[in-house]
C-alpha cells in the first residue's frame, strides 16, 4: 500500500504513545537469537530506517514513546517450561550460550536495543517475559499515567510480539494504529496475512497505515503545535 492510498490515521499526539516494539540484537543482529532460531535477520533489519525515522518524528511531535525487550531472569524463572521446550526444538533454546552471550536473557548484549535506537531519558523501557508487552509488565500503568489513548506499533516481529501486544492493547480499550513496513514478520509470507487481519470486521484490531504517511501527520502536528 503506498501512501497515496492510505487512509489518514486520526489521533491526538498528546494522547498517543508509539510502542517499539523488541528492536533487540537477539532478534536484529545476525549473531542473535533470530538467526540461531533460522530466521533471516536481513528482513528484520530492514524495518530499521522506517522505525528510526518514525521514533525521531514521534519525539518531534512531542509524542510518548516506549521501547520494549523480551528476555528473561537469569535464572529463567520466568520462563514457562513450553516456551523453554519450543526455543530448544528451534535450535535456540532460551539461556544457552551464543556470540551475544545467553539467548534472550536480560543483562546480556543480545538482549539490549541495537546501536541505532537508545531511547532517551524519558523514553521507558518495558521488559517483558513474553509476547505481549501487557503481560507481566507496566506498560498498562504507564499509558494510563500519560492518559494514552491511541497507540501506534511498530517492531518485530509482526505475527507474534507485535500481534500479541496489538490484540492485548484492543482489549485494553486502546485505539490502535500498525505501520506495515516498519514492522517485519520472521516469515516473508506471514506479512501481509498478519497485516490483512487488522483490518476485518471493520478494522477489529485498529488501522494499518505506512511510515511515510505518518511521519508527514507527525510533521503537520509538529508545526501546528510551533504556530
Amino acid at each position: 500500500m503506498s501512501s497515496a492510498d492510505t487512509p489518514a490515521v486520526r489521533f491526538d499526539a498528546e494522547r498517543t504513545a508509539l510502542l517499539v516494539i523488541d528492536m533487540q540484537r537477539d532478534f536484529l543482529d545476525p549473531r542473535g537469537y533470530a538467526t540461531q532460531a533460522g530466521v533471516d535477520v536481513s528482513r528484520l533489519r530492514a524495518t530499521l530506517g522506517p522505525v528510526c525515522a518514525l521514533v525521531a518524528a514521534a519525539r518531534e511531535a512531542g509524542m510518548h514513546i516506549v521501547y520494549t525487550r523480551e528476555g528473561h531472569r537469569p535464572d529463567l524463572s520466568d520462563c514457562p517450561p513450553a516456551k523453554l521446550e519450543r526455543s530448544r526444538h528451534a535450535c535456540a533454546e532460551i539461556g544457552s550460550s551464543g556470540p551475544l552471550g545467553r539467548l534472550l536473557v536480560r543483562g546480556e548484549p543480545g538482549h539490549g536495543l541495537v546501536d541505532e535506537l537508545q531511547p532517551r531519558g524519558d523514553e521507558p523501557i518495558v521488559d517483558k517475559p513474553g509476547y505481549s508487552a501487557f503481560h507481566q509488565t507496566e506498560l498498562d500503568q504507564i499509558l494510563r499515567g500519560w492518559r494514552i489513548d491511541t497507540v501506534i506499533l511498530c517492531g518485530v516481529t509482526t505475527e507474534v510480539c507485535v500481534h500479541t501486544t496489538l490484540r492485548a492493547a484492543t482489549d485494553h480499550g486502546l485505539h490502535c494504529v500498525t505501520v506495515g513496513d516498519a514492522c517485519a514478520a520472521s516469515d516473508p509470507a506471514l506479512q501481509q496475512p498478519a497485516l490483512d487481519m487488522i483490518a476485518v470486521e471493520g478494522g477489529i484490531f485498529g488501522t494499518v497505515t505506512d511510515s511515510e504517511s505518518l511521519i508527514a501527520q507527525l510533521r503537520h502536528s509538529a508545526n501546528k503545535g510551533l504556530g
